[in-house]
């Protein structure tokens, strides 16, 4: 009886069963937890609406879906749940005098990024999964990546949403506004939800104008204090002129080169406190050659550069010397993710800290786990500029089971929260960590976040086991 009526509601190629799901079921590393009941193809809001619906008539757990990019398994189903992907929502407009975009939940984020880019704009959320990643999971999850430093997370360049609750009434926030003071902010509710609260379907994007020029090094750091001071310097020179500050220590970019040997060293001799460092300007007296010929934003870099040589801060940096070589050395951060999935299992942080604490925490969490566990491997890099870290751990496969990651997970996170800091940067929850919120988000806070779920979906069908278990 459901299934009939979704076919209905949604067309025979709106709803596939059988082999036809094994895709939806694997996620863009081949993790996989069951096969879905079903996945549901709506190809507008109102499919979105009717399927939500039926299935909450039903009793039907449904799980929204879209590029399958995530890292805590927040989009894949369990048994008999059913997947809702977004795919076919891909309606895109740019509206170059408002900067803005109204983009469906399916639109990829490349796709968004080169429409706005044909108009001289940018939607600045910069991440690997770009050619995959949906605006929809995107949202969803409040991503962040490279440029949160200077553009913030997606939740700061969202005006507007439209999104579908669990018994299939629409919400429409699509609105383009830049202040909007009416009630309870559910846009900025529902971003971040993992499609836990709702479906988001589309939404209203800001856009910025596109950089004429980026000026991009990598450094090698005296130490972790010398790299913030550098950063702290820059910012005040450039204006806020600073899109990425990527750490990638010595460790890291072995481990990269080991599975992507094409990839070049970014520097002849190792560095533990190696930096990406971006600049990126759209103002035309920027983008202009200065004496040499360079652009005079590469000219800038340069002089903070030499000045942080010439004091001992950088004992090396390199520049490229053509757009080529730059994207190598984005290559090679990008390709971090897939690298320590290819060099083994580890059990993977997510951490926020505040940007001043990350050399006394990285100091103080390498020396805790080699007290306990001498022989333990370790790896990290990430977003120094936000304070968002990666951070992943290797043990002993010999005795490797349950209690042992919950003793590394307690050092570990003992340490984030002594700092100040929080479990979960960028990535989100997920089904992966639903038993660190319960143990370690405010008990005021989560019995608030329970409430809401429960006031929005009381019978539990969107993504269940998802961010509150």
């Amino acid at each position: 009886m459901t299934l009939a009526a979704l076919v209905e509601a949604l067309g025979a190629d709106g709803v596939l069963t059988g082999a036809d799901c094994e895709r939806y079921a694997r996620d863009w590393a081949g993790n996989r937890r069951a096969m879905p009941a079903m996945v549901l193809r709506p190809r507008d809001v109102a499919g979105v609406s009717a399927a939500l619906r039926i299935a909450a008539g039903a009793g039907l757990a449904v799980v929204p879906q879209g590029g399958n990019t995530g890292v805590c398994a927040g989009a894949l189903p369990g048994a008999g749940m059913a997947v809702l992907s977004l795919d076919r929502l891909a309606g895109l407009d740019i509206d170059p005098r408002a900067r803005t975009a109204r983009a469906g939940a399916g639109v990829t984020l490349q796709a968004l990024q080169e429409a706005a880019a044909a108009h001289g704009l940018a939607f600045p959320v910069e991440i690997g999964a770009r050619g995959s990643a949906t605006i929809g999971g995107v949202l969803a999850t409040n991503a962040g990546g490279f440029n949160v430093l200077r553009h913030g997370n997606a939740r700061a360049l969202c005006l507007g949403l439209r999104a579908v609750l669990a018994g299939g009434q629409v919400v429409d926030l699509m609105t383009a506004l830049a202040k909007d003071n009416t009630g309870y902010d559910l846009r900025d509710l529902l971003i971040g939800s993992e499609g836990t609260l709702a479906v988001i379907t589309d939404a209203v994007l800001r856009l910025v104008p596109a950089p004429r020029v980026r000026a991009t090094a990598f450094a090698a750091f005296r130490d972790g204090q010398a790299a913030l001071d550098f950063l702290a310097r820059a910012e005040a020179e450039t204006g806020g002129l600073i899109e990425a500050f990527e750490l990638l220590p010595a460790r890291a970019v072995a481990l990269i080169r080991r599975h992507f040997p094409e990839l070049p060293a970014p520097l002849a001799r190792p560095a533990d406190w190696g930096v990406l460092v971006e600049l990126a300007s759209a103002a035309g007296r920027d983008a202009a050659p200065g004496p040499d010929g360079r652009p005079a934003l590469a000219g800038l870099l340069e002089s903070l550069l030499a000045e942080a040589l010439a004091s001992g801060a950088v004992s090396d940096a390199a520049l490229p010397q053509s757009e080529a070589q730059r994207l190598a050395l984005w290559r090679l951060r990008e390709a971090s993710l897939e690298a320590t999935t290819r060099e083994g299992r580890w059990i993977r942080f997510d951490i926020a800290l505040p940007r001043v604490a990350v050399p006394a925490f990285l100091e103080q969490v390498e020396a805790a786990l080699r007290r306990q566990w001498p022989g333990i491997r370790t790896n990290h890099l990430g977003h120094l500029g936000d304070g968002n870290l990666h951070y992943s751990v290797m043990p002993d496969p010999v005795g490797w089971d349950a209690a042992l990651t919950a003793r590394i997970e307690a050092v570990v996170l003992d340490l984030v929260a002594a700092h100040g800091g929080s479990f979960a940067a960028e990535h989100g929850i997920g089904r992966a960590k639903p038993h660190l919120l319960a143990r370690r988000k405010d008990p005021g806070a989560l019995a608030a976040m329970r409430a809401i779920k429960a006031a929005l979906d009381p019978a539990g069908i969107l993504n269940p086991g998802a961010v509150l278990g």
